[in-house]
């Protein structure tokens, strides 16, 4: 099984789909390091790219374009200004012309150059292939697929050894939540101490606190930012923020500058106890519009469930912990983390390969299992919540209205992250011992869901609210 960091599942991007957006631009970046790795980059005339299945019935929706134009001009996702992307898509759609790589520029023509396919390749169904002509005439061309979570691979999958090899050198290997548990047990750790030092056999403290930092500051970024945008989501289906409002009538007179200011005044002001699934609900609908709108997010474990996560985390520092710090957040992500990890070793966190269960569910899980050891759970405890609330979205299909990531997309965030805390509550006040479904077995089952699931629910808009909702009632 192949070694997955919780950096990983923990992706800084831009939305508003990981699989369609992330996942396709960092092909496109792959695909430039390996022509020049094999010296023929500087002689590239010309590049086509073909998506396919999922990645052509919701690309346009879904931005896929604008990542294919984005990863071939060199621009990297973690960095490139939010508010420039619009500009540089838009010059190489008027000019025809794409700086290739960040290096030269060839003729480049969206409406010509980048081809949808409705047919479904049968390795994954997010498949997408680079052509380029070479000046001499020969065409060298690759394919890749965006499998969920910003994760690109090969079907032959060579880089899988050494990836392989680097999850033995882990000191505690896990693929299951049994072995996870044996471990703890073994070691007399709590989760997040065992995520941690398999962390630690790839990178130094000080790097996993600073990525983690990142990843926080990220998270509390995008809400803030959610927060305070006003007006409609781009797209067509005239969505109107929900954030912005909601957030105005629950912050009061709150004086702030920053989003650090904002989030000590949050836990300085008294909240009242029908509130807190308000604040909750704000926090997950300000990622989302956030995502929706090309900004920046972290794959959590996707971008279209980007929500789920910072809400909850926001969830225990604004009412449950005023004093939480640092060490709260960090406990927190890792043990997040190694949950969504299990569910991409064992079933899969892509909503083209298995409905939104995989993404809303997955992220409530990770979401519900961080919370509980942040609570003073078991491990026991931190599986079973994980459990439970993947347990009730089994089945939850994908059908994103005019294939944008918006609705149901943005709802079901807030709705994941209510589960997520209820399902940390339920498991904190039981007996795992008494438990009739193992974690184990709901990612068994989540599988096998997602393989009898018709491909119409899974990021087709080929079925469910996107044929139920016609575009001219929006």
């Amino acid at each position: 099984m192949e070694c997955i960091s919780i950096f990983d599942m923990l992706k800084i991007g831009v939305g508003p789909s990981s699989s369609h957006t992330l996942g396709p631009w960092r092909a496109a970046e792959r695909w430039i390091k390996e022509l020049k790795a094999s010296n023929i980059f500087p002689d590239v005339k010309e590049v086509h790219v073909h998506m396919y299945g999922s990645l052509s019935l919701t690309g346009k929706g879904h931005a896929t374009d604008y990542a294919i134009i984005l990863g071939l001009s060199g621009a990297d996702p973690e960095y490139v200004p939010i508010d420039e992307i619009h500009t540089l898509v838009e010059s190489v759609k008027k000019l025809k012309k794409l700086h290739f790589g960040g290096n030269f520029s060839i003729d480049f023509d969206p409406d010509t150059h980048i081809k949808f396919h409705r047919k479904f390749l049968p390795f994954h169904a997010n498949g997408l292939t680079f052509e380029a002509l070479l000046n001499s005439g020969i065409k060298k061309t690759k394919t890749y697929y965006s499998i969920g979570g910003g994760f690109v691979v090969v079907e032959e999958r060579k880089n899988a050894k050494k990836k392989i090899e680097a999850f033995h050198t882990f000191p505690f290997p896990v693929q299951k939540g049994t072995e996870l548990l044996a471990f703890c047990e073994q070691e007399k750790k709590n989760i997040s101490e065992i995520v941690l030092e398999n962390e630690r056999s790839l990178r130094s403290d000080t790097e996993i606190d600073n990525q983690l930092n990142r990843v926080w500051e990220t998270m509390l970024e995008c809400m803030y930012i959610g927060c305070h945008t006003e007006g409609k989501l781009p797209g067509g289906l005239n969505v109107k923020r929900r954030a912005f409002e909601m957030h105005r009538s629950l912050k009061g007179e709150l004086p702030y500058s920053n989003p650090e200011e904002w989030l000590n005044g949050i836990r300085q002001t008294e909240v009242k106890f029908r509130q807190i699934l308000q604040w909750v609900s704000c926090f997950a609908l300000s990622v989302n519009e956030v995502n929706a709108s090309l900004g920046r997010v972290v794959t959590a474990p996707t971008n279209g469930s980007a929500g789920v996560i910072p809400a909850v985390l926001m969830y225990y520092l604004v009412i449950e912990n005023h004093a939480g710090n640092f060490e709260h957040i960090k406990q927190f992500l890792l043990v997040a983390g190694e949950i969504g990890s299990i569910f991409k070793k064992g079933a899969t966190i892509s909503a083209a390969m298995g409905g939104c269960q995989a993404e809303i569910g997955v992220s409530s899980a990770m979401a519900a299992g961080a919370l509980t050891e942040l609570l003073g759970g078991t491990p026991e405890q931190v599986l079973m919540a994980a459990e439970i609330a993947m347990e009730h979205h089994l089945g939850l299909t994908c059908d994103p209205i005019g294939g944008l990531v918006q609705v149901p997309c943005i709802e079901r965030n807030s709705m994941g992250a209510i589960k997520a805390i209820n399902a940390a509550e339920l498991a904190l006040g039981s007996d795992p011992k008494e438990a009739k479904v193992p974690l184990d077995k709901v990612v068994e089952t989540m599988w096998s869901t997602a393989k009898d699931m018709s491909s119409k629910y899974k990021e087709t808009s080929e079925g469910g609210l996107a044929v139920g909702v016609f575009l001219s009632d929006c």
